[in-house]
């Protein structure tokens, strides 16, 4: 028995470095971390630049919000936008295989399957989290330095730190919830549409949505305010989840994803 699970370890391990090789070789991977890095760094400045040029006719209420969650400030428009580059790669680090007929090869390597699928979500999802990690905490001192002059914002205030861990947690699931998607679709533009037409167009028509029809289902559908609830510090007053419940909201999704992926690709011919 030990020796079994052993190998199995061992089989795992030579098919996770299998899906790093691949993840590094890709040219895609290089292009769309650095798009994700521009975009998110990019954004975060602007609307922290265009906050501080506009403080003195921003309303009393728009003063109030901004004062109450910083951090989301700062780590939000950032986030959001950078995910369009991370739908795009999750999309096609398993459509693009699909596309190329390179699956056939992974496939013939590993019969059973599934340890593709959970190599390369836990290879993916690893430099995921590593690189908008690094992003979120650029995009935060650099934002903080700009917004300085009107708000006081650092790591030791409550939620701040947790917000920052969060972004890279959020872009986790959103790059998770991509990849499930180009499994089961099998093709890469239209992974690549499925995966933005979830994550960032239907939760921007559901909240525009009237009344709390708008706000529940902006919350609630996948790629919802849930997935990005946790890059807030928590503080603010208009969301109708904590934090942590959206994040459990987003994981729930990733997991039914991930889940139908996985049928998918055991059940259907290569």
């Amino acid at each position: 028995m030990t020796a079994i699970a052993s190998a199995d370890r061992i089989a795992f391990r030579d098919v996770a470095t299998s899906e790093w090789t691949k993840l590094r070789s890709l040219r895609s991977t290089g292009w769309s971390f650095a798009a994700y890095t521009l975009l998110s760094i990019g954004v975060s400045v602007l609307a922290m630049a265009l906050t501080t040029a506009n403080w003195d006719h921003l309303s009393a209420t728009d003063r109030h919000d901004i004062l109450a969650d910083p951090t989301g400030l700062i780590l939000e428009p950032g986030g959001l936008w950078g995910q369009i580059a991370v739908c795009v790669l999750g999309a096609i680090m398993f459509a693009g295989e699909y596309s190329t007929g390179t699956v056939r090869a992974s496939m013939l390597a590993v019969p059973r399957r599934t340890p593709v699928l959970a190599a390369k979500a836990a290879v993916f999802g690893g430099v995921t989290f590593v690189i908008a990690e690094v992003v979120a905490f650029i995009s935060f001192f650099v934002g903080r330095a700009l917004v300085s002059k009107h708000v006081s914002v650092s790591l030791g205030d409550p939620g701040v730190l947790r917000a920052i861990i969060g972004t890279g947690l959020s872009l986790a699931l959103v790059g998770l919830f991509s990849l499930s998607l180009g499994v089961l679709i099998r093709h890469t533009a239209g992974a690549i549409t499925s995966a933005i037409g979830l994550v960032i167009v239907l939760p921007t028509v559901m909240s525009a949505l009237p009344g709390k029809v708008g706000q529940y289902l902006g919350t609630y559908v996948p790629g919802g305010e849930s997935f990005h609830q946790l890059m807030s510090s928590g503080r603010e007053t208009n969301s109708i989840v904590t934090p942590w419940q959206g994040f459990g909201i987003a994981c729930a999704w990733t997991a039914v994803a991930l889940v139908l992926a996985t049928v998918s690709l055991r059940r259907r011919d290569v």
